[in-house]
């Protein structure tokens, strides 16, 4: 195995900074949903933050994500423009899937990415297909498969599992055990509390990450990314993580005490730790981090305005993207 990416001050700060523009998008999206220029469902990535940025801390040029319904920070962690995801959210003509996707459903092939999917667990086969056109181009590239901890339920998920052993596909199975699916809990609905463990009657590899630490995060993806670039097969990592707010929009999270949630927001909180490791190994200041929230605030806020003023989709839309011919 390699040795972990080595942490300087300018990666951190790009960590950081990474996180906190996923946090503020967030916190904004949530405010257009209450205003009601989000319509459908909505799912916040709030506590999540350091999962996706991490494994992109990590990544190489040409590799493909994919990924559920709770979608957004994974596509700003990519670079994709903030402004064309928020777009996409208040369902315009220049958002990312040209406002017919909404927030469950992006897309964005230039990018590699690969939704956004609202059936639970249905990303995971269609990953694992994205694996073998890496293994059949021999492009070195790595299918990035994210799911949750009630997908990992699903039967379609163990089949894909079956074929990426059985022939040994570049694939990292990410799955985002943040402790409720839906509103049902870990210890309720899955019978072994070792997600990581799934793969192993497949012969596939799986460890369990403080999902809460983005260092910890990068430093597993980079083994376990590399364990399915050298042609190993494939990876599973069990990214123990929380998200502060509910399920989606629509959930007020009953089944979980508010203790609960503000012990994890005090103690485990991705963002302040590495604000918290910056400050105190003399990487930044407080007026380096202030440079870093005013220049996260402003792309939130140009995307935000963006997102109300870009035209709805002409009703012909209707009509596109329904079928290919090949």
């Amino acid at each position: 195995m390699p040795d972990a990416p080595k942490s300087n001050s300018e990666s951190l700060k790009k960590l950081y900074s990474d996180m906190l523009l996923i946090r503020r998008f967030e916190e904004r999206a949530g405010q257009l949903y209450g205003m009601g220029l989000i319509g459908g469902f909505c799912h916040l990535y709030i506590g999540q933050e350091a999962v996706v940025v991490g494994l992109m801390g990590a990544a190489q040029e040409g590799d493909q994500q994919i990924t559920a319904y709770r979608d957004h920070g994974h596509m700003l962690a990519m670079g994709i423009d903030p402004k064309a995801v928020m777009a996409e959210l208040t369902g315009r003509s220049t958002g990312l899937s040209r406002g017919k996707g909404g927030s469950m459903h992006m897309f964005s092939r230039e990018k590699r990415f690969y939704g956004g999917h609202g059936i639970v667990g249905a990303q995971v086969p269609l990953g694992t297909g994205l694996g073998f056109a890496h293994k059949y181009s021999k492009d070195n590239g790595v299918a990035h498969v994210y799911c949750g901890d009630g997908a990992v339920n699903q039967g379609q998920v163990y089949e894909a599992f079956n074929m990426a052993a059985l022939w040994k596909l570049p694939v990292v199975f990410v799955i985002e055990n943040n402790k409720y699916a839906m509103g049902t809990s870990t210890v309720r609905h899955a019978a072994g509390q070792e997600l990581y463990m799934r793969g192993a009657a497949y012969g596939i590899p799986g460890e369990p990450v403080n999902g809460m630490s983005v260092i910890a995060v990068r430093d597993a993806a980079a083994r376990a990314l590399e364990h399915a670039r050298s042609g190993q097969g494939p990876y599973i990592l069990e990214m123990n993580t929380y998200r502060y707010r509910g399920h989606s929009m629509s959930d007020p999270a009953k089944y979980r005490s508010k203790e609960e949630v503000t012990k994890m927001r005090e103690q485990h909180d991705p963002i302040d730790q590495l604000k918290e490791k910056l400050l105190s190994e003399g990487l930044i200041d407080e007026a380096g981090l202030k440079e870093i929230d005013r220049e996260v605030k402003v792309i939130v806020t140009e995307a935000a305005e963006f997102s109300q003023t870009s035209p709805e989709p002409d009703p012909s839309e209707l009509w596109t993207d329904v079928l290919i011919e090949a």
